[in-house]
């Protein structure tokens, strides 16, 4: 594959301790702005989902449970990607997720290779997550530690 035709989108889901609106919660949604510029600034960073109403994702419910919250985005490559999510300050919102987040029991994030210009969809998302769940890791969805 020549990676000079491609980007990766990835997708990483978290279940709330909390329904949503719930105070236990205010401090992880008043960081959201902040670290969502912080993506769109970061080297490598392409596009991330947003709601038709909002600068972020926090009221879309693509899943069945409302407590569900979803994150979609592109990146140029898997390098800036991970530098942002480990090496940034997003890292500090990573260690603190226990606070907001459950522990997830299945895998939660999954990466993939789209033709640079083209934008994942809610259901390439769903399917690419599933997929990760169901048959593990490939060339079809991927992870930071089984990388393709």
């Amino acid at each position: 594959m020549d990676k000079q035709l491609f980007h990766i989108a990835q997708v990483n889901v978290a279940r709330y301790i909390a329904p949503p609106g719930d105070p236990i919660l205010d401090d992880f949604v008043a960081q959201i702005e902040a670290i969502n510029a912080l993506a769109e600034t970061s080297p490598g960073f392409v596009w991330r989902l947003k709601s038709e109403y909002d600068n972020d994702a926090l009221s879309l419910r693509p899943f069945d449970d409302e407590r569900i919250l979803v994150n979609l985005s592109v990146w140029e490559d898997v390098d800036s990607l991970k530098h942002y999510v480990y090496k940034t300050a997003h890292a500090a919102v990573m260690r603190d997720r226990k606070k907001w987040f459950e522990r997830m029991q299945e895998p939660s994030m999954a990466i993939w290779y789209i033709p640079k210009g083209t934008i994942p969809t809610i259901a390439d998302m769903k399917i690419r997550l599933a997929h990760i769940q169901q048959e593990g890791t490939s060339e079809f969805a991927f992870d930071f530690k089984n990388l393709f």
